[in-house]
């Protein structure tokens, strides 16, 4: 073999070793759309201040807010916001009808088994809704449990199954489709308690001056659970894409001033939690 063949043989040997070492990374549906020119589809449910549908349909609440600033930060700015049911949500990433999922989630292992995370956009408690002047005196779910208390939360709500763990019973646990509706069955002596997040309990006592709040630090600690935006499995190389420009835009003045007036504050900041503790929790 001559200088010139040994040189051809060798380099095509070194390439093909190459290829193998470093397989092509998949596209994935939403970099397939981006290509196509089709806006990215943001799935959240009417939840404020987490997610909801402003007047005009866009997107508001601080989960889309750091979203769409994230996306900016990665120079896309073409996005169409889809508004669907809580219990809906994921389906719909995993049917492709949505591409990121900005509802607020709490990343949850049964969560994880079903959609991909970010890493987390900030870390939450929960809280109950109880009638003005709470009444029943509830504060954590041994309450609900001790006096056989009705208690009352969306569809699909990690309350839901803290609560079944704490012991209560599922006949003492109403399923409702929102807040909305969650709120109508405590005003209307249905249910004794509403479970939810904190940021949604207070907004939903703003909503209503015949329901209050309870003190979130009421519930245990480690009911303090980080939330974060979700992907179709097919998604990782955006995503990780995602990860990186969300780490330098998550508490930066310019976010922070963008979530202000969606009572996101620096308090709910990510402080060394990942979502691959969370999504492998006990």
């Amino acid at each position: 073999m001559n200088f010139m063949q040994n040189t051809i043989t060798r380099s095509l040997v070194l390439a093909l070793g190459a290829a193998i070492a470093t397989p092509a990374v998949q596209a994935g549906p939403l970099a397939d759309r981006i290509e196509a020119g089709e806006p990215i589809r943001l799935g959240f449910a009417a939840a404020p201040p987490w997610a909801y549908a402003g007047d005009d349909g866009s997107a508001k609440g601080f989960v889309n807010d750091i979203t769409i600033g994230v996306l900016e930060k990665m120079g896309y700015t073409d996005i169409e916001p889809v508004l669907t049911d809580w219990a809906g949500l994921i389906p719909s990433i995993n049917a492709e009808r949505v591409d990121i999922v900005t509802g607020g989630m709490y990343i949850l292992p049964a969560r994880c088994a079903n959609m991909d995370f970010s890493e987390p956009i900030g870390v939450f408690g929960d809280a109950f809704v109880v009638p003005a002047g709470n009444p029943k005196g509830v504060s954590t779910y041994q309450e609900i449990i001790d006096q056989g208390l009705i208690m009352v939360a969306p569809a699909g709500y990690n309350t839901i199954a803290d609560a079944k763990e704490a012991g209560v019973p599922a006949g003492n646990i109403m399923e409702v489709p929102g807040t909305t509706e969650m709120l109508a069955a405590i005003r209307a002596g249905r249910a004794d308690a509403g479970a939810t997040n904190a940021l949604e309990a207070q907004r939903v006592q703003d909503m209503s001056d015949e329901v209050e709040m309870t003190d979130p630090l009421a519930f245990p600690a480690e009911n303090r659970t980080p939330v974060g935006v979700g992907f179709h499995p097919d998604d990782d190389a955006f995503r990780e894409e995602f990860n990186a420009a969300l780490a330098e835009y998550l508490g930066s003045d310019e976010m922070m001033e963008k979530v202000a007036s969606e009572s996101y504050i620096a308090a709910f900041l990510p402080d060394g939690q990942t979502t691959e503790a969370a999504c492998n929790a006990e």
